[in-house]
């Protein structure tokens, strides 16, 4: 990871933590996980939830279907939520 790296006070982080090209649904816990990781090296104030690109902008593929997008989407949220707890 980047823990020996010291970013600016006035900085955010907005870390992918979910993925935009597959149809697996993370779990709330993973991405809390996830964002807990980041959290304890710059702080809770500092982090935002994020997700890599956007769903269906990868080419070769298909497109992630909507409701597993708003699916994922739900599930980050969640994990979100769980880690600013």
């Amino acid at each position: 990871m980047f823990e020996p790296v010291d970013p600016p006070e006035d900085k955010y982080l907005i870390p992918s933590v979910i993925d935009s090209t597959s149809d697996y649904i993370e779990h709330p816990d993973l991405a809390a996980q996830r964002l807990d990781r980041y959290i304890s090296v710059v702080g809770r104030h500092r982090v935002v939830a994020g997700a890599d690109c956007g769903f269906g902008t990868f080419v070769g593929a298909s497109q992630v279907e909507a409701n597993i997008a708003w699916a994922k989407f739900g599930s980050l949220v969640e994990g979100a939520k769980r880690a600013s707890q």
